[in-house]
């Protein structure tokens, strides 16, 4: 292992070997070259929820809301970030046709962390304004965190509901 990078990448590496051994994440893989990546995988989040026991129909409002709260450009980031936040602890309310019942579809287990989908990507590219590619992303069901790169330069639309990540992943794995 030579040249420029390769310390980066041999760190980077270790890092995914953690994740992977020691906190059970799945590895999607290199993404550098992934069309559509987005801060909420709709593949990814569809599959958790019918695993979850959720109807196809459901699931696709769930995630349409969901991408709505998260993408609303009437409201700004923080804004956009707490919308995410209550739909991730309370979960998404849900009616497919009238006169029928509104049904709650728990974007996230809470009271069963162990059957969350907790998985790790590597080399992201995030097509924008300015292209960028993080080293490394966490995916929560297929919906991505991070907490820093957000200006709007700099791909503003992944991170969106992702101000203040770290203690909304807490709170919505932990709160009751």
């Amino acid at each position: 292992m030579s040249g420029p990078g390769q310390p980066e990448r041999a760190t980077q590496r270790r890092v995914i070997a953690l994740f992977r051994e020691e906190l059970g994440y799945r590895f999607l893989g290199d993404w550098s070259d992934r069309a559509g990546n987005s801060n909420i995988e709709a593949g990814l989040l569809s599959g958790h929820l019918l695993r979850a026991g959720y109807s196809s129909a459901r699931i696709a409002r769930a995630i349409d809301l969901l991408k709505r709260e998260a993408d609303h450009h009437g409201r700004g980031l923080y804004a956009n970030n707490e919308a995410v936040c209550g739909l991730l602890r309370y979960g998404v309310k849900v009616k497919i046709d009238a006169g029928e019942q509104t049904e709650t579809v728990h974007l996230v287990d809470r009271l069963h962390p162990e059957n969350n989908d907790f998985a790790i990507a590597e080399e992201v590219t995030l097509h924008g304004p300015r292209e960028r590619r993080p080293d490394l992303v966490l995916y929560l069901n297929g919906i991505r965190q991070n907490l820093s790169n957000q200006q709007p330069a700099y791909n503003a639309w992944f991170f969106r509901h992702s101000q203040g990540a770290g203690k909304s992943i807490l709170m919505v794995l932990l709160a009751k």
